[in-house]
């Protein structure tokens, strides 16, 4: 069975989950109490997005990232909708932007202001009109821009180009109606060029979205899905449902065979759903218990036994929905490989969990950090719809080889982010000039050692309300985090003097080597 492996070497053998400390949790949240099983979180490196509960339509929050602690009862909503928020999604590409759909048949686009809300927003920069029914499930394509698919209680799949100037649109380019009941699930491969749905009859469903066509389904009695994942270029599905007996039940398939499950196993007897979770970065998939508190995660290998059981988190507060970080928003420097954000409304609270490999050293881990999704699309609408296929843009998470989050459209725009192509040479995001390779290797790793990472004001995302940067520091709300906040203040001045001292010896020692190499070249 895949819970007992045998000997196995593992770099994520060790891997445990680290929930947040009280002052790093965001408390007093309303958080909705809809039925849906959907995540109804959404995460990215500037903000944490949850749908709550409105009188009279539906709502979501947006709470800056960084400003944890206790939420203002009468914070800003985004208050746009007739009926339930169902399903919330931030734009891959654009932080600043988010998608919701909702009970009133609508998806409707959100720009995100880049300073504290003040007010509700009611407004939405684009509404889409076109489903008879409940939308439910929204999805953003992985690699072109602009790109969202939506599913509702009509049984269709709408795929929708944003890239337009009307803030109405009603006709969507195209309509997949390939299924007989609700889809309750959907998936994209790597590059977005296959979609994988689960529907309320049990079949799992492999699409080309853009031909309408279904080039795999199931036949499987034994698995009734509630949702699936495409295991990145694995070439896999991953499945969560429940068995002939009602026991929760995970299955795994191949993607080009979906006639019987490679593996099949039975979990436990409980009756919440699970959500499967992949990070195709470390290959981990991650399995979390709506209406427990447990998060199993295991370990994802081309050949048998295919899943390996890694370790299970646990906690005694059920979770209703779970929201995921980018790897782009992640603690590099405390080894941790992946953030979940835990909804908990029994005490309205929202708790990070954050999975760590556990490391001694402190420098910067290579090996689980390989090079991720950029912040930045592969494809732009229109490619994709005349049939470009392409893989993400990739991008390092070392510190200082370039900016991994994507910028407002409000904001001047940024040189061109160092990134790379899935078949491009893993580095440091960016290529060493000629000349550099040609130097001393002396001089070329001094000059490395003090090679300063110089930030100008205008590649800067300064978002600034009452003096405060609300992403780096919101403001202190009592004397304790003023307190703490002068605490921090005092160690990051007493840290960037070390700095300063050592930056002095390395300038000594590159001039005493400078010395030294010219005293050579002289003598002979």
């Amino acid at each position: 069975m895949s819970w007992h492996p045998r000997y196995r070497s593992s770099k994520f053998r060790n891997v445990y989950g680290k929930a947040a400390s009280k002052e790093k949790c965001y408390d007093c949240v309303p958080i909705t109490h809809s039925v849906h099983d959907n995540h109804f979180c959404a995460v990215n490196p500037n903000f944490i997005a949850v749908v709550t509960e409105c009188v009279g339509g539906g709502a979501f929050l947006v709470i800056p990232i960084k400003q944890t602690g206790k939420l203002d009862p009468h914070y800003p909503k985004v208050c746009g909708h007739k009926g339930n928020v169902l399903d919330i999604k931030w734009n891959p590409f654009n932080d600043f932007v988010i998608a919701s759909c909702s009970e009133d048949s609508t998806v409707k686009i959100w720009d995100i202001p880049n300073q504290l809300l003040k007010r509700n927003i009611t407004s939405a920069k684009k509404e889409l009109l076109g489903h008879a029914g409940r939308v439910i499930l929204i999805e953003w394509h992985p690699t072109a821009d602009n790109i969202l698919f939506s599913s509702g209680y009509d049984y269709k799949i709408m795929i929708w180009n944003l890239d337009v100037n009307e803030a109405v649109i009603s006709k969507p380019v195209k309509i997949l109606d390939a299924h007989a009941d609700v889809v309750l699930s959907m998936s994209f491969n790597t590059d977005g060029s296959l979609l994988a749905t689960a529907c309320r009859d049990r079949k799992i469903r492999v699409i080309d979205p853009r031909a309408g066509a279904v080039l795999q389904e199931t036949s499987y009695k034994s698995h009734r899905v509630n949702k699936v994942l495409f295991l990145g270029n694995m070439k896999k599905l991953f499945s969560t449902g429940t068995s002939r007996w009602n026991n929760r039940q995970i299955a795994l398939w191949d993607q080009n065979d979906l006639s019987v499950p490679l593996l099949e196993e039975d979990l436990d007897g409980s009756s919440g759903l699970l959500f499967p979770i992949y990070d195709s970065d470390t290959r981990m998939l991650y399995v979390v218990g709506k209406g427990d508190g447990n998060i199993r995660y295991y370990e994802i290998s081309p050949e048998k036994p295919y899943l390996n059981y890694l370790m299970e988190y646990r906690s005694h507060l059920p979770q209703k929905g779970i929201g995921m970080m980018p790897k782009r928003g992640l603690d590099v420097s405390s080894c941790e490989i992946f953030r979940f954000y835990k909804l908990i409304p029994t005490k309205g609270l929202i708790e990070p969990i954050s999975m760590i490999v556990p490391r001694r050293s402190e420098s910067y881990q290579e090996d689980i950090y390989p090079l991720t999704a950029a912040a930045q699309p592969a494809l732009t609408a229109q490619q994709w719809l005349n049939g470009v296929n392409k893989g993400p843009l990739l991008v390092s998470l070392r510190p200082g080889s370039g900016a991994v989050n994507s910028v407002p459209q409000s904001l001047e725009p940024e040189p061109p982010m160092k990134t790379t192509d899935v078949s491009q040479q893993r580095g440091w995001g960016g290529r060493m000039p000629l000349e550099d390779k040609q130097k001393p290797r002396e001089i070329e790793d001094g000059r490395k050692q003090v090679k300063v990472e110089e930030k100008s004001p205008k590649n800067e995302q300064t978002c600034l309300s009452n003096c405060f940067d609300i992403f780096e520091c919101p403001p202190p709300k009592t004397e304790n985090e003023l307190l703490q906040m002068f605490y921090r203040q005092q160690e990051e001045i007493r840290r960037l003097r070390e700095l300063i001292i050592q930056r002095d010896v390395q300038i000594k020692q590159l001039e005493l080597e400078i010395r030294n190499l010219c005293t050579d070249t002289g003598s002979n």
